[in-house]
């Protein structure tokens, strides 16, 4: 018993020493960290390399899977400001140093490329080599607002992923998606799609979706985006984010947007709210993370109720929240991507198919539209709607975009944690089926938790605990058994579990940790993979279900290692057999035979040796050691691994044997280094052999000393007699160390001191000794020899002071030493050795020296340390050689002679100078281009010639370069050009005789001025007939030139001048005439216009000292667009678009507002609407006035988005651009509309019709005294006076004076009274003229006043209309009042038209006058007219400042330009440059057709365009001459003024020059402005849409367009079926389904 009780005691000893952990291999796991030295915005990891890419402030870096850096570089600061265009420029004095903060970082590895986005240069992004990140493949700062792609504030949130782009053409390439919040600067787009290389127009980084519907708002608090993430799957792209609803609340709701990865028109993006608790309590996102489930959290979520149906397949999105209410508490939600989806197609679904209706509530919504029409149509066939979801999966043209689900329709799930804290981060990995969720914090923790039914945090990951924010980027390695955490500057790699730090099970299970469990059969805390046979039951434990093994008993109680029988099952119970198995295999373990520590471990080569060997358990095999010979000879030593093998069975024991193998004799040659070989190799020098050999290999006994030195070469064998030199010895047995040689003697001289100077001649010759160690003594059989080296003159004396002249140093023995002892200086200068021997050659230095010429320097050569020789006043520096002229100044490809001439100051120095003719090309090779060297061939003191260098590569001899090179002296031959190769025609004729003539035509390009030689091959003889040239043209002699130029033109000079004098004297005289009485006229204006000018600015004050913006009658903005756009129809007021009164049956009403929905969409089609205006603009009856109106009824029914609308005008614009210009008639285009009006035009409006007022207006002829037009000029001089004393009772108590000309009719009085006493109303709120009756009250009675009555005077047949002259009124009192007579009598009165005001018609006068008066009457009569055009010129000057105020408004570069006259002279300037035949003057003509000629004349011409006012026909007049004066300064054409120039025309003539500078100044002033992006632009465009949209009449406008297409129908039709994009979009057929349903139009359906 107590035997059983012993073994049973140790067999537990055993088995808790195996199952024991090692300590050396499973000790704990460094931790490793990177720290950068600014804050880290962005990681991410390359699933290929493992390699981490870091993003932080300033700084990129490339790590590897170790966190070792393998590459960095910086990215900041950089000059910018926000306000600053890219490219940075000085220009921008905004621009400091920013910081760079990294906003997106994506990996494109199948294009080995980084996509690094930074917030500087507004968010441009760069290219960098994914394998090493300092390379930069691409960066552009220069592509304009297009390539801004993220965010250039630090708050605003990015993020992005990698897809795909598939182009009409059928291209496919890789793009990435964008999504990113709004910052002040930044483009309103929360989604972009941007491409990686360059397509079409398309360059790198362009957003290639045109026209995004996805975008913010930034004039009023809505949508306020955080992006966190961004995924794909399935071929859907998905964006996380949180933003506010769009009203005044701020609070924030998360959103998950889906849309698929190849939608080209983002048609398919739609939004759906994500709640996180019933009340959504946790409302906005934090981080997410999309991962497998695993089958146990699967399994809970579909057992929870609220997840629906989750197998293990099925992706989930795991999100972590914050919450508005509770900012102290987080929690992390799930949502399943089926359950997503499924919403998502309900949602769908409901907007296309029942109007957006769920269960009776509205569900849909348009998050970015101003339109406040219904967004989802009914339609009554369900069905058929219901498919459309699964037919248009990612949308189209013609079905609503974008969507968003309403908050009663959210995805609510309920939190699975709820954690104090802020949980900023969240990766999820599954472990034996179990998934683990590892959340960051903002105190620098990471949690890990167990998602089970009831999810709880089990653990922390290891690693110091800073109190520094986890960043979002919470990463796995590519093992998924490492955690990447980033802190805000550190990144830290941890172990995903600690299982090694429990030591016993019971620890190991209360982890409740799914990486770690209890592997029983080795007894430790482990990973299941990691436990052998972890897959049998009971064999690997984990939490929370299972427990830890004990023992209750095992049989039998020992087991022989021998036996392989198992232990019978049935026979013990299951745990017991686990634990015994356990224990047998590591007792057989520990019996089986092992091979340890071999003797020897040094084994030399070729030796057979016996290696023994210990071990454990030998006794079951005899051998104890082996007998081993090994053959090596390429090292003196190798490592050798080696097993041994049962011979029984052919297997590998247990170990692996390791022994060094060396070999004596590799490296050592001879027996010095034989014998300093170290003791344990055993080395000895065998003399048999004379070689090194290990001890037992040689035969003879090793040799107490090595053999005697032996000498074999010397080198130099020629020295100095100073010596001082150094002296190489080769041989054998030479020593080892410096301390193995005694002595050295050379010719007799001991090496250690320096030989005598008296060395006799005879003696100065010997061997070389050495002395070794031991006495030993070795004699060369190499002679060694002294001399005195004597050099005595150089080759040249003289050279540039450039230096870089080779010069050769002649003399006796000048090969002493070697050529590494020899140095040459010229005076202080180095001069560079190029060769040595019997001739020594050195190349001259620069020489430094301010002399030049320099004295004659002594050249002096060092032989070694102590032999210094000289050659005295032996070379002189001079002044570099230069150019004076060289011929010719062409060649041929193969050479020409070509001589140049030098300047210099020393005639005797060129000859020496080594010259060389090259051709540099440019283009080659960068460190080596192709060059083309000629040498010199003659030369003397003035001449260098040369061959120029034959070319025989490269087509474009043009980009060649010439230098010439003298020594280090290089200039270039500038005018030098290469010309073809002369070409010769074949012969004509090839039969000879003795009298025959050869002719051979031959063709050159080039003029020559010098000879040529011509030499002629015949046969094997060559003969040289003479040279050839360009004959020069004849030229006369400049004797005959001069005197037959000068004399002819000295005569026409005299006869000219005696012409000029006569007709000047006549012409100045009439000058002073007409001058004199210019000056009178000027004078008597001068005055008149002093005395209006007075009088109108005192009327004017009283007029507008009150004026404000408030108080001028602006017009309100639909009004303003109705009348610009369709007053000027032909049905002008009554216009559909202005009433807007349709008439439609009331039964049809419902039917046509749907058709016109549909129809509205149908215009939001690109490819619709261009073939819509293509059709109509084809047909002949479609005129200049169809085109407009329908460009105006265009404008109205997509005013709802302009930004699309700008794209169409675009796209037609740079059509009709290319047709002008291809047409040569680029001046003939443009026709545009802008918008911006402002005080000066009403002011200037109000003083004209003040002063035209102020004089007689004649009320039928509508001509006045005072006005600018020459034709409206009342030509004869009315007598008037004013009435300032008429006072007017008002509808108050108050009463107002009017000034009134006595000579008004009582119209134009009423219209003058209703003028001042309503003059704070705009003119539609006043009452009309017909409405008011004027009383006049000489005493107590009253008379009505009225323009015709029984009391008027007659002349003839013609009527005159009644004044106050005629009613006698003078200095009394009237009153007005409404008039509720009837009218009948009046009108019976009016309906004569023979009446007339102040004049009488011209007919009528020249009728009477021609009855009794003669021509000259006539004649007189007209110039007596034309007396009066004097008052143009006094209103002219009195209106003057009004005039050029208004000018200076409106032409004024330093004000506020709008948007979109700055963005679209950007677009012509472009365009211009597109356009290579574009001049400067068309570029003009195209701005002022675009601006002023379109806009400011027409506003000009017609001001109730914009103000609430009434412009009489006099008024007009005027206001016509300043427009077409305003017409004329926009013009560069110069016009030349006669005296049949129009009055109109010479009234501004003076001032036409000062406008036409103001003009050229504006243009110039907005071309420098900073330019507008097309995100600023489309900002714009979406403010104006939102604020005005809703009060146009849309429905109306898309009605008149719709008959437009009603008209050219089938001319449409045709259209979109030969359009194949059209026809993919079934455009036809939408066309049709709207036609049926407006006018009942058979169509195919």
């Amino acid at each position: 018993m107590e035997w059983w009780w012993a073994w049973r005691w140790a067999l537990v000893t055993l088995a808790t020493i195996y199952l024991s952990p090692s300590h050396g291999d499973d000790g704990p796991t460094p931790v490793l960290e990177f720290i950068s030295d600014t804050l880290i915005n962005n990681v991410v990891a390359d699933p290929h390399t493992g390699r981490l890419y870091v993003g932080a402030v300033n700084a990129l870096y490339q790590l590897d899977s170790q966190l070792r850096v393998e590459s960095r570089t910086e990215t900041g600061p950089k000059r910018d400001n926000r306000l600053c265009t890219p490219p940075v420029t000085a220009a921008c004095e905004e621009a400091v140093d920013t910081d760079n903060y990294n906003k997106l970082l994506l990996v494109h590895g199948a294009k080995d490329t980084l996509v690094v986005c930074g917030s500087v240069f507004r968010g441009i992004c760069s290219l960098r080599n994914l394998s090493n990140i300092e390379q930069l493949l691409y960066f552009s700062d220069t592509k304009g607002e297009k390539s801004y792609v993220a965010s250039a504030e630090e708050s605003v949130s990015v993020v992005g992923v990698m897809s795909y782009f598939t182009s009409r053409e059928g291209d496919n390439f890789t793009v990435f998606l964008v999504g990113k919040g709004y910052g002040s600067h930044d483009s309103t787009k929360l989604i972009s799609t941007r491409i990686l290389q360059d397509y079409g127009d398309w360059v790198v980084f362009d957003s290639i979706i045109e026209a995004s519907a996805v975008q913010a708002n930034p004039f009023v608090l809505r949508y306020l985006h955080d992006f966190r993430f961004a995924f794909k799957d399935n071929k859907f792209v998905y964006f996380l984010f949180s933003r506010t609803l769009g009203m005044q609340d701020t609070k924030n709701f998360t959103f998950i947007s889906r849309m698929c990865e190849d939608d080209q028109s983002y048609y398919s993006y739609t939004e759906l709210q994500l709640n996180c608790s019933a009340t959504n309590k946790y409302n906005k996102a934090q981080a997410a993370y999309v991962a497998a489930p695993g089958e146990a959290l699967a399994r809970n979520m579909t057992e929870s109720g609220q997840y629906g149906t989750v197998t293990t397949s099925d992706k989930v999105l795991f999100v972590t929240f914050t919450s508005d209410e509770d900012p102290s508490t987080s929690a992390l939600c799930m949502y399943p991507l089926h359950s997503i989806n499924k919403r998502l197609v309900e949602i769908i679904g409901a907007c296309y198919s029942d109007n957006g209706i769920i269960n009776g509530k509205s569900a849909v919504y348009s998050p970015y539209s101003s339109k406040s029409e219904e967004l989802c149509t009914n339609n009554n066939r369900v069905r058929e709607a219901k498919s459309i979801v699964t037919q248009y999966t990612c949308g189209a043209e013609f079905l609503p975009s974008p969507l968003a689900s309403k908050a009663e329709f959210a995805l609510a799930t309920e939190p699975s944690l709820v954690r104090k804290g802020h949980v900023t981060s969240v990766s999820v990995a599954v472990e034996t089926e179990h998934a683990v969720a590892f959340l960051g914090t903002a105190t620098g923790e990471v949690l890990k938790v167990h998602l089970s039914a009831h999810p709880e945090v089990y653990g922390r990951a290891p690693g110091d605990v800073t109190g520094d924010r986890v960043n979002k980027n919470l990463l796995f390695d590519s093992s998924l058994q490492y955690l990447y955490i980033t802190s805000e500057k550190k990144i830290t790699k941890v172990p995903v579990q600690a299982c090694h730090l429990k030591t016993d099970c019971h620890s190991c299970v209360s982890m409740k940790d799914p990486y770690c469990g209890w592997c029983v059969l080795e007894g430790r805390c482990t990973k299941k993979w990691e436990c052998d046979r972890s897959t049998e039951d009971n064999t690997w434990l984990w939490s929370p279900n299972q427990q830890c093994v004990q023992i209750e008993a095992f049989s039998p109680p020992n087991l022989s290692c021998k036996k392989t029988q198992q232990v019978p099952d049935q026979e013990i119970k299951r745990v017991c057999v686990c634990v015994c198995v356990c224990v047998c295999v590591r007792v057989c373990a520990a019996s089986c035979p092992q091979f340890e520590s071999p003797e020897p471990v040094l084994i030399p080569v070729g030796h057979r040796i016996p290696i023994s060997f210990q071990g454990k358990n030998l006794d079951i095999y005899m051998v104890r050691s082996i007998m081993s010979q090994f053959a090596y000879d390429k090292q003196q030593e190798v490592n050798v691994s080696f097993h041994i093998k049962d011979r029984d069975t052919e297997r590998k024991i247990d170990s692996t044997l390791t022994v060094v193998l060396y070999n004596c004799s590799t490296g050592r040659e001879d027996c010095s280094l034989c014998k300093h070989a170290d003791a344990k190799y055993q080395c000895v020098w065998c003399a048999v052999t004379h070689t090194c050999v290990y001890r037992k290999l040689c035969p003879s006994p090793e040799p107490a000393q090595c053999p005697n030195p032996t000498i074999t070469d010397i080198i130099p064998r020629f020295g100095p007699l100073n010596g001082r030199i150094s002296v190489t010895i080769k041989g054998s047995n030479l020593g080892i160390k410096r301390e193995d040689v005694k002595k050295i003697t050379v010719a007799g001289v001991d090496s250690r001191r320096v030989p005598p100077f008296d060395l006799p001649f005879d003696s100065n010759r010997g061997a070389v000794e050495v002395e070794v160690e031991g006495g030993r003594r070795g004699r060369s059989e190499v002679i060694f020899t002294y001399r005195d080296p004597k050099p005595r003159s150089i080759q040249p004396v003289k050279g540039p002071a450039a230096g870089g002249t080779v010069i050769t140093i002649d003399g006796e023995d000048l090969d002493t030493a070697t050529k590494d002892d020899v140095a040459v200086m010229v005076g202080d200068v180095p001069c560079q050795v190029l060769s040595f021997g019997s001739q020594i050659t050195c190349m001259t230095g620069r020489y430094r020296g301010q002399k030049v010429p320099s004295e004659l320097l002594t050249v002096t050569v060092k032989y070694g340390k102590n032999t210094t020789k000289d050659i005295s006043a032996a070379y002189q520096y001079s002044d570099n050689p230069k150019i004076i002229e060289y011929n010719p100044k062409a060649s041929f490809l193969w050479c020409v002679y070509c001589s140049l001439s030098k300047q210099h100051s020393s005639l005797s120095m060129l000859g020496a100078i080594t010259g060389s003719l090259k051709l540099i090309h440019p283009v080659g090779l960068p460190l080596s281009p192709w060059q083309f060297v000629q040498e010199v061939f003659s030369k003397n003191d003035t001449v260098l010639q040369f061959n120029s260098p034959a070319v025989n590569c490269c087509a474009d001899t043009q980009l060649f370069r010439t230098f010439l090179q003298l020594d280090n002296v290089q200039e270039e031959l500038k005018g030098f050009d290469y010309h073809p190769d002369p070409t010769f025609n074949k012969l004509s004729k090839n039969v000879i005789t003795e009298t025959s003539i050869i002719i051979v035509t031959v063709r050159v390009d080039v003029e020559l001025s010098s000879h040529v030689s011509l030499k002629i091959k015949f046969g094997n003889g060559q003969w040289k007939v003479g040279s050839v040239y360009y004959a020069r043209k004849d030229e006369v002699p400049l004797a005959i030139i001069i005197p037959g130029v000068i004399v002819p033109m000295l005569l026409f000079i005299a006869i000219s001048v005696y012409c000029y004098r006569r007709k000047s004297q006549q012409a100045e005289r009439e000058y002073e005439k007409v001058k004199h009485q210019l000056e009178n006229l000027e004078e008597s204006v001068r005055d008149r216009c002093k005395k209006e000018f007075t009088d109108l600015m005192i009327e004017m004050g009283d007029h507008t000292s009150d004026l404000s913006e408030g108080r001028i009658p602006f017009l309100d903005y639909k009004t303003y667009t109705d009348r610009n756009f369709f007053l000027p129809s032909k049905d002008g007021a009554n216009d559909v678009m202005i009433t807007g009164k349709l008439k439609i049956p009331e039964g049809r009403r419902a039917i046509v507002a749907q058709a016109l929905n549909q129809f509205s969409n149908l215009l939001n089609s690109k490819t619709f609407l261009i073939n819509f205006i293509r059709t109509l603009e084809s047909r002949p009856d479609f005129n200049a006035r169809a085109r407009g109106y329908f460009a105006s009824l265009l404008t109205v029914a997509l005013h709802g988005k302009l930004e699309y609308y700008t794209d169409i005008m675009r796209t037609l614009l740079l059509e009709l651009m290319d047709e002008h210009v291809q047409n040569k008639n680029p001046k003939l285009m443009l026709r545009s509309a802008l918008l911006e009006s402002g005080e000066p035009l009403y002011k200037l409006y109000k003083a004209l019709k003040h002063q035209v007022e102020k004089g007689p207006v004649d009320a039928k002829m509508k001509k006045a005294k005072y006005t600018l037009n020459d034709t409206g000029l009342l030509g004869d001089d009315v007598e008037y006076s004013v009435l300032v004393s008429v006072l007017v009772h008002g509808e108050g108590p108050d009463v107002t004076p009017v000034k009134v000309l006595n000579c008004d009719t009582i119209s134009q009085v009423k219209e003058k009274i209703i003028d001042q006493v309503y003059r704070n109303l705009p003119y539609s709120q006043r009452p009309k003229v017909d409405s008011v009756a004027l009383e006049w009250r000489p005493g107590s009675t009253g008379q009505i006043l009225s323009d015709l009555d029984l009391t008027s005077q007659k002349e003839g047949r013609w009527k005159r209309l009644n004044t106050l002259a005629h009613y006698n009124v003078s200095a009394v009192e009237c009153s007005f009042h409404q008039n509720q007579d009837s009218h009948e009598e009046k009108n019976a009165l009016l309906e004569d038209d023979n009446t007339f005001h102040l004049v009488r018609p011209a007919d009528e006068i020249d009728e009477v006058k021609s009855k009794r008066g003669s021509m000259k009457d006539k004649a007189m009569t007209k110039a007596i007219t034309e007396i009066y055009l004097t008052r143009l010129l006094s209103v002219k000057g009195t209106l003057q400042q009004f005039v050029d105020d208004f000018f200076r408004s409106v032409l004024c570069s330093s004000a506020v330009v709008p948007p979109a006259v700055k963005y679209f002279f950007d677009f012509l300037d472009e365009q211009a440059l597109r356009h290579d035949n574009v001049e400067e003057e068309t570029l003009h003509i195209w701005k002022t057709n675009s601006l002023p000629l379109r806009f400011w004349v027409n506003i000009l011409r017609n001001p109730h365009f914009i103000f609430d006012v009434h412009v009489t026909e006099v008024v007009d007049a005027s206001l016509h001459v300043i427009a077409q004066t305003f017409m004329d300064a926009c013009t560069k054409t110069e016009h030349k003024l006669s005296r049949e120039s129009p009055s109109n025309k010479l009234l501004y003539a003076k001032e036409i020059s000062t406008y036409k500078k103001m003009v050229d100044d504006y243009y110039k002033g907005i071309r420098q402005m900073v330019p507008v992006s097309d995100q600023d632009m489309n900002t714009h465009l979406a403010e104006v849409s939102r604020q005005h949209t809703d009060k146009l009449n849309t429905q109306v406008a898309l009605h008149q367009l719709y008959q437009y297409a009603s008209k050219y129908y089938d001319g449409i039709i045709q259209s979109l079926d030969d359009d194949p994009a059209a026809q993919s979009k079934q455009l036809t057929l939408r066309l049709q389904q709207i036609a049926a349903a407006l006018e009942h139009k058979v169509t195919d359906l």
